[in-house]
């Protein structure tokens, strides 16, 4: 029979074991932070990336008397991890990739190097509580990627700037996250960087492109307001704040004061914090409702002129 000392001494022996992984991962440069126990959400959802820390008292303040599993923030740790997933229950596996046997993110991406006559670089290796793998890359000097998700293809996810893994040795239910390969983490292999390198966009309109190179303060202020707006989002609120941010700055875009991809881009990085936050929000969701949003504001475009320069739009 379990007794309570029993149980007292089990959680006290794991959260010795998290803290010494902590502060080992920290020697290698990783900024940690803590994640909720049994979960895979930091206790402070809006703070996460700039409470990361390599500082060993920090680290140790943090899991002095609870056993929270490990977050690493990749953008400051100067990593890039593939997140290769597998399909939820019931889900489909799309016909392109069933039809030649693939069904996992794993599988994808193996197929992916093929195609360009390699093959996936070993590097450090996690497997996930579903099944799936997260592949530790080092950032290339100078790159500035970010998060993604199915860019690279069908369950091929990405952590970079603004974004974060759990570590290895986390005990999330039901397998918790297992690390296989220690070696050192491999730069991100050039193919792989050029799939995660947006395509320049298509040459924007004379009024975008003078929005883009001389924005007005109204405009500026318009997005740093509206990006502020999303990242504080209420919870349960989340998709009508973004909604009604993605149309306000899409009305700015219609009058050719605010170009659309500066729009996009600044609600996509406000968007990660309600990706993080303990809710439904998907990376799929929020592209959605600022494109939706975007595009109903600049059909119906503002267009009074702003009294001050620093005015927010409404």
């Amino acid at each position: 029979m379990t007794t309570l000392a029993h149980r007292t001494s089990d959680v006290e022996a794991l959260r010795r074991s998290l803290r010494a992984w902590a502060l080992h991962f920290a020697a290698r440069g990783w900024h940690v932070f803590p994640i909720t126990p049994g979960a895979k959400k930091p206790p402070v959802i809006d703070r996460w990336e700039t409470r990361a820390s390599t500082d060993p008292n920090h680290i140790r303040s943090w899991w002095r008397h609870t056993p929270y599993s490990i977050g690493i923030a990749t953008g400051p740790s100067g990593l890039v991890v593939v997140d290769l997933d597998t399909p939820k229950p019931g889900e489909t596996t799309p016909e392109q990739w069933a039809a030649r046997g693939i069904s996992s993110g794993a599988g994808v991406l193996r197929a992916l190097a093929r195609q360009r006559g390699t093959t996936v670089t070993p590097t450090y290796a996690v497997t996930t509580p579903s099944g799936g793998w997260h592949l530790y890359y080092t950032a290339p000097p100078g790159t500035a990627l970010r998060n993604t998700h199915d860019m690279i293809g069908w369950k091929i996810d990405t952590r970079a700037r603004g974004g974060y893994v759990v570590a290895p040795h986390s005990p999330v239910p039901p397998n918790g996250y297992q690390l296989i390969d220690d070696r050192e983490p491999a730069e991100l292999p050039a193919w792989l960087h050029q799939l995660l390198t947006p395509t320049p966009p298509p040459a924007p309109s004379t009024p975008a492109v003078a929005a883009a190179t001389n924005p007005s303060g109204y405009a500026s202020a318009a997005v740093r307001g509206k990006a502020h707006r999303v990242r504080t989002a209420p919870s349960g609120q989340h998709n009508t704040v973004l909604c009604r941010s993605a149309y306000a700055l899409g009305q700015l875009v219609g009058a050719g004061l605010l170009d659309e991809a500066t729009a996009r881009a600044e609600l996509s990085t406000a968007a990660e914090v309600l990706i993080s936050a303990d809710c439904d929000c998907t990376p799929r969701e929020t592209a959605r409702v600022i494109t939706a949003g975007l595009a109903a504001g600049a059909r119906n475009p503002r267009r009074t002129t702003p009294r001050t320069s620093h005015q927010e739009a409404a």
